[in-house]
């Protein structure tokens, strides 16, 4: 019993850079939790006395169960419901989620992951979350250190190619406030000026919410749609900020439900993405 409790004692240290591994990778808190779990009961039948760094072994056996786990998750992705997007998760008390950096946190960004291969991805988060050296990177991936580096490169080639240099927090959340104001008055000028002109809306109902099951784009297009429906949306929600993987977010609540999380991404031409989650299965998290 003793040894179970060392066990568990050595798991719970490393347990929030699981988690931030794991979370990364997936896109999705629940999977994290999940995946933990199965990390935890092999830890537990392991042969612990042979393990000369346990915080290694356990990031290793996060890491590779995660590239499983994410293969299976790009094929549901491509089954889902309208468009995917990452389940958020309230980062105002674990600004860092777990990293040594806070970053690869952004909703936008956990999305352009989908792009990359599941090893590219691993490899990705392993260095610009938790700045593992390459050497340890190619050992947890299984490659070699010259490859990890070239898993990484392409990896932030993709994610360069894909969008603007972001605008900093508070220019993101003066444009997220002006946006949920401009929404909530239909107001079709206002919302104009603050898109970028190749702006994209994207509604997360997973088949459980009514929302546009296609992204919208365009700024007067999506200007016009946010107006279309903004007397019956709009009526009787309550407003709350939250910050949500690190970014400014809106809580929208109805009779004391959350059942949206609003927030946007944004660089110097505007807002470029607009990310409506209301798929009541990913709102737990916050």
């Amino acid at each position: 019993m003793e040894d179970l409790d060392d066990a568990a004692a050595v798991f719970g240290e490393v347990r929030p850079r699981l988690f931030g591994i794991a979370y990364r990778m997936l896109g999705s808190a629940v999977d994290a939790e999940d995946l933990l779990q199965d990390v935890w009961l092999r830890w537990q039948a392991s042969d612990r006395a042979a393990v000369l760094n346990p915080a290694a072994y356990l990031a290793t056996t996060t890491t590779r169960l995660a590239i499983n786990a994410t293969k299976t998750a790009y094929a549901r992705h491509e089954t889902y419901v309208g468009p995917w997007l990452p389940e958020p998760v309230d980062t105002a008390a674990d600004p860092q989620l777990g990293a040594e950096r806070g970053a690869v946190l952004e909703l936008a960004v956990l999305l352009l992951l989908e792009k990359l291969t599941p090893t590219e991805r691993a490899a990705y988060v392993l260095r610009e979350a938790f700045d593992y050296p390459y050497r340890e990177i190619a050992d947890i991936v299984q490659t070699t250190e010259a490859a990890a580096r070239q898993l990484v490169s392409r990896a932030r080639k993709h994610l360069a190619a894909g969008r603007r240099t972001p605008a900093g927090l508070p220019e993101q959340r003066r444009l997220l406030t002006a946006f949920v104001a401009a929404a909530q008055a239909g107001d079709l000028a206002a919302l104009e000026q603050l898109f970028a002109a190749d702006v994209i809306s994207y509604s997360d109902g997973g088949g459980a919410a009514r929302a546009s099951r296609i992204p919208v784009r365009g700024a007067t297009t999506v200007a016009k749609y946010v107006r279309a429906f903004a007397t019956r949306f709009w009526a009787g929600v309550s407003v709350t900020p939250a910050f949500v993987n690190g970014a400014h977010a809106m809580l929208l609540s109805r009779d004391g439900e959350v059942f949206t999380v609003l927030t946007v991404t944004a660089s110097d031409e505007g807002i470029d993405q607009v990310l409506w989650m209301m798929n009541p299965g990913k709102l737990a998290a916050v």
